[in-house]
């Protein structure tokens, strides 16, 4: 049985993750840095569901994360699909060079 101490060391790693991954989104400018951090966002949602329905001995919370790591990998294979269209457009993978795809 999980302790709700266990539970809140869970969720404490959760949002780690997810704050580490929005930080990391949001200042670097490096297309492939910014995908990895939308997957660790990820990665801490889909440990918050693991444990809240763990602790509540749920399973939606596994059928959750099963949806979650879908989307991952959909969205993994179109973001290589686009860094590298852009890369050979461009030669950079700043974010900041595709502005104008913006207007």
């Amino acid at each position: 049985m999980m302790t709700s101490s266990a539970l809140a060391g869970y969720l404490i790693v959760s949002g780690l993750l997810l704050t580490i991954g929005l930080i990391g989104f949001l200042v670097r400018r490096n297309l492939i840095v910014m995908f990895l951090c939308t997957e660790l966002m990820f990665q801490g949602a889909a440990v918050a569901f693991v444990a809240i329905g763990r602790y509540l001995f749920d399973y939606s919370g596994q059928v959750m994360v099963i949806f979650i790591l879908t989307v991952a990998a959909a969205e993994a294979a179109l973001a290589l699909a686009l860094v590298v269209l852009l890369h050979r457009q461009r030669d950079t993978l700043d974010a900041d060079a595709y502005g104008e795809l913006y207007e």
